[in-house]
């Protein structure tokens, strides 16, 4: 890296590819040299970067961490999310309780079934495969191998929560958020489970609510 290149690199440009990707101020910089001051190019190269810092981390025990809570306007939607991480210093970080919360939002607004693709039941995605394949009926089997593959993804990434577009920011899932605080934070952090609690909603094995008229 020149210093005249890294000087032509504005604070304000660094600030806002801090903003939309929470790394540091360095990585930020370093990253927009790289790109040459490509806003969108250096926030891709600080997601691979992310996501491979993410990946040397994941065998590492991640036993402290949150449960956090988010109850919606209204009282009617309510979450629980257990977020887990290697230290209790990072549990208690700003940063950490900020991811938490919006992860609490994303359940909240979204409404997924798992935390990721390995949790989805086989007879789930069997069903899945089944409907996109009736309706392919006489098309060549390398089509319908493509559009099953699809339905199954769509699946993913409509009820998995890691895979989900985030609600605050359509141009990143949940994992990329997830990726850049491990990059950000420098410990291994994981998304252990959540629970979503809407009034009025359907148990399972028992009848919906319904209202007692008045008298």
């Amino acid at each position: 890296m020149s210093t005249a290149t890294a000087t032509e690199i504005s604070p304000d440009l660094v600030k806002q590819l801090r903003d939309k990707t929470s790394a540091g101020m360095m990585d930020c910089k370093k990253a927009l040299v790289e790109a040459k001051g490509d806003l969108a190019a250096a926030e891709t190269i600080l997601r691979k970067k992310g996501a491979a810092s993410a990946g040397k981390k994941a065998g590492r025990e991640a036993k402290e961490g949150v449960i956090g809570s988010y109850i919606h306007v209204g009282d009617k939607v309510g979450v629980l999310v257990e977020i887990n991480c290697e230290t209790d210093f990072v549990a208690r970080n700003e940063s950490f309780r900020a991811f938490v919360k919006d992860v609490t939002l994303q359940v909240a607004a979204a409404t997924p079934l798992y935390v990721k693709r390995d949790e989805v039941p086989e007879s789930v995605l069997a069903v899945e495969r089944d409907v996109a394949s009736a309706a392919v009926v006489g098309k060549p089997a390398a089509v319908v191998e493509k559009i099953i593959t699809g339905k199954v993804d769509k699946y993913f990434s409509t009820y998995c929560l890691l895979e989900q577009t985030f609600v605050k920011d359509s141009a990143k899932t949940i994992n990329d958020l997830l990726n850049a605080k491990i990059a950000e934070l420098g410990e291994n952090i994981v998304i252990r489970r959540f629970t979503r609690f809407q009034v009025g909603e359907t148990l399972a094995g028992q009848p919906a609510a319904t209202e007692t008229p008045a008298a």
